[in-house]
């Protein structure tokens, strides 16, 4: 059994702990950039939100006008059938119009009573016909002005529609981008995946995920040999893509972290982790700093129970985010 330290022992201890731990300054500084990191992380969540909601805005828009289109469409073919009925009466009107004249001319000879009642027929033909005219007139505007609308909203469902496909297909060639990077991280991480690696894609984001016992040994926050050789296959991936940004999130279980020196507790470890990782990367002079974001989760972003060794275990780990840009994307939607 081990024996236990009397309280003037502890005390000594704990103050060799606390001249040996990293100044307050430097530890200030790894909490401003693990929150920056953080905030950084739920921007690109909000991008790729509102990248679904634009792309869902642009349907929704695109089937308002398709519906007003069809509306319009249907008048037009309802209006134009009044119009030709309305020539067609017109052109009866005409005819009806040119046998009363004749009638006249026949009938000059008559009775004034006949020819009276000749001239008051003829009279209301000519005001039916005068009739039908302006009708066919009026009809006619409306042809016109529904054509100019029906072209008009028949040119912005056109601009809506190149729009909406400018945008799937920029979708489809992100979607083609993340496959085809998780294809060569696969290539590259031959011989490590099953072995406390594992790679999968998420939310148009690749995922390298690395158990501790790749990577560290319990407690320890320098990679060893063969951690070193995975990273070292990923760096040149990461050198041949360029645009590609990178974020490091360490991981731990929920088990208090009971060592001595620079590290405190769970969150001072993640982030150690994460920060050796990062600097074994950018060893390879392909990789610009400036794409890589480094972060410490500690015990909060577990993917099993917590109330297991095995479950342990997996929350043990090292997440390497690949977001490829999605400058396109946001062009195509500022110009919308």
């Amino acid at each position: 059994m081990i024996k236990k330290l009397s309280p003037s022992i502890i005390a000594l201890l704990l103050a060799i702990s606390l001249f040996s731990c990293v100044p307050t300054r430097q530890f200030q500084e790894l909490q401003n950039k693990q929150a920056n990191c953080l905030e950084e992380l739920e921007m690109q969540k909000e991008k790729n939100l509102e990248l679904s909601e634009s792309n869902n805005e642009l349907k929704g828009k695109l089937d308002v006008l398709k519906g007003k289109y069809d509306n319009i469409l249907t008048d037009t073919v309802a209006l134009s059938r009044r119009l030709q009925s309305a020539r067609e009466r017109l052109s009866r009107a005409e005819r009806s119009n040119r046998d009363l004249m004749d009638q006249l001319a026949g009938m000059q000879a008559g009775n004034a009573r006949e020819t009276k009642a000749l001239l008051e027929q003829i009279r209301k033909a000519q005001n039916d016909l005068q009739l039908r005219e302006d009708e066919v007139l009026a009809l006619e505007k409306q042809m016109d002005a529904r054509k100019r609308k029906l072209d008009a909203l028949q040119a912005e469902l056109g601009k809506r529609d190149q729009k909406l496909r400018e945008l799937e297909s920029a979708l489809r060639r992100k979607d083609e981008a993340v496959k085809a990077l998780k294809d060569k991280v696969m290539s590259a991480l031959t011989g490590f995946e099953g072995n406390g690696l594992s790679i999968s894609t998420k939310n148009g984001k690749v995922y390298v995920s690395m158990d501790e016992k790749l990577l560290f040994r319990s407690g320890s926050y320098t990679v060893d040999q063969r951690g070193v050789q995975a990273l070292g296959q990923l760096s040149k991936v990461l050198a041949q893509n360029k645009d590609i940004n990178v974020m490091i999130e360490g991981h731990t279980d929920n088990v208090p972290y009971n060592g001595s020196g620079v590290l405190k507790d769970n969150w001072d470890l993640s982030v150690k982790r994460a920060t050796s990782i990062v600097r074994i990367i950018i060893k390879n002079k392909g990789v610009a700093p400036k794409r890589l974001t480094v972060a410490g989760r500690s015990k909060y972003v577990p993917v099993e129970t917590n109330s297991t060794s095995t479950g342990r275990s997996k929350n043990r780990r090292t997440e390497i985010i690949l977001t490829p840009k999605l400058d396109e994307l946001f062009q195509i939607l500022e110009s919308n």
